[in-house]
C-alpha cells in the first residue's frame, strides 16, 4: 500500500484490481485509529461516493488498513463521527 502525498492512498482489492481512495482524516477513538476514506472514481460525483472507515495500524514503517467486522465497534465509531459532524453544523 501507498499512501502518495499523504493523502491519496492506492491499494488492491480482493480481486487484484488497483483502487485508489483519498484520506479524509483520521480520528482516535478509545486509544485506536482510524482512517475516514472517501473512493477516488471519476465516473462518480461527490453525493454518490461513501465514506468508507477502517481502523489503522502501523506495522514499522508501513500503515495497515483493517476492515472493521465487529458491529458494536463501527457504531461507536459512526456515532462519533456523527457527533463531531453535529458539533461542526452548530
Amino acid at each position: 500500500m501507498t499512501i502518495e502525498n499523504e493523502q491519496l492512498i492506492e491499494t488492491f482489492d480482493e480481486e487484484g484490481n488497483k483502487v485508489s481512495f483519498e484520506l479524509l482524516d483520521i480520528v482516535t477513538v478509545d486509544d485506536v485509529e482510524y482512517a475516514l476514506l472517501l473512493p477516488v472514481d471519476k465516473e462518480k460525483n461527490e453525493d454518490e461516493k461513501e465514506i468508507l472507515v477502517m481502523r489503522l495500524k502501523k506495522d514499522g514503517e508501513e500503515f495497515l488498513f483493517e476492515v472493521i467486522e465487529d458491529d458494536d465497534e463501527f457504531n461507536k465509531i459512526a456515532q462519533y463521527i456523527e457527533e463531531i459532524e453535529n458539533e461542526i453544523d452548530e
